[in-house]
């Protein structure tokens, strides 16, 4: 699913050139369940933001779901990010004033499907989420795990290959959150390609396999939790 090879990022302060990744090899399969952990800094989330196509390589390769990301422009990344990678994000990012049938519905209107396909899909999405009585309902009318799985609804509606969450329980409560987790699992269970950032342990130990970023480079000791 993902295959990173001497991927480097450095970003531009005043004359300096500041390294953020450093050569990060990285394989994650199909259907894998891996979690990202490091310390603030480490590079994790700049990782993320590459992997989710939200940011470019300074330089090395990167291949997602057998496409070399590489050549491509902004205008064929920004199609895949849409078609192929579904986000949730720590503050669940929907829109205040839609319900949560137009918020998952959203990325649908960038494919070009009619209306009434999108209101089908995105209300079949919810029903897996487990809020199939609450299509009609705005941010403000849900918990903060409503939200969440609205926004994990959000992200899977495409049907996207990959599924990145940054800190996806980071604005809930402990039941909550493993409410939340719960529902990952499942889909991952399914045959999702899932991969989270975390910086909390009891997090990340449900994932199949840690990466650990340390100082812009992944460890060698990743641990695989499930055989």
């Amino acid at each position: 699913m993902i295959q990173m090879q001497r991927i480097t990022k450095n970003y531009r302060l005043g004359e300096l050139d500041v390294p953020v990744l450093k050569g990060i090899d990285l394989s994650i399969a199909p259907g894998e369940y891996v979690a990202i952990m490091g310390m603030s800094g480490s590079g994790k989330s700049t990782l993320m933001n590459i992997i989710g196509c939200l940011d470019r390589a300074t330089s090395g390769n990167y291949t997602l779901n057998g496409v070399d990301l590489t050549t491509l422009d902004d205008d064929q990344l920004a199609y895949i990010r849409n078609q192929q990678i579904g986000f949730v994000f720590q503050q669940f990012n929907l829109l205040t004033r839609s319900t949560a049938l137009e918020n998952v519905m959203l990325p649908m209107v960038y494919g070009g499907l009619p209306l009434a396909q999108r209101r089908d899909r995105a209300t079949e999405v919810l029903f897996k989420v487990g809020l199939g009585d609450r299509l009609l309902n705005r941010p403000s009318q849900l918990s903060g795990g409503q939200q969440q799985r609205v926004a994990i609804a959000r992200a899977l509606v495409n049907d996207p290959a990959l599924i990145l969450a940054d800190e996806p329980t980071g604005a809930l409560d402990q039941k909550t959150s493993q409410e939340v987790m719960g529902l990952l699992a499942e889909l991952s269970q399914q045959g999702i390609t899932i991969a989270i950032v975390t910086h909390e342990p009891d997090i990340a130990h449900q994932a199949q396999r840690i990466i650990y970023v340390q100082d812009g480079l992944v460890l060698n000791r990743s641990h695989n939790l499930v055989s």
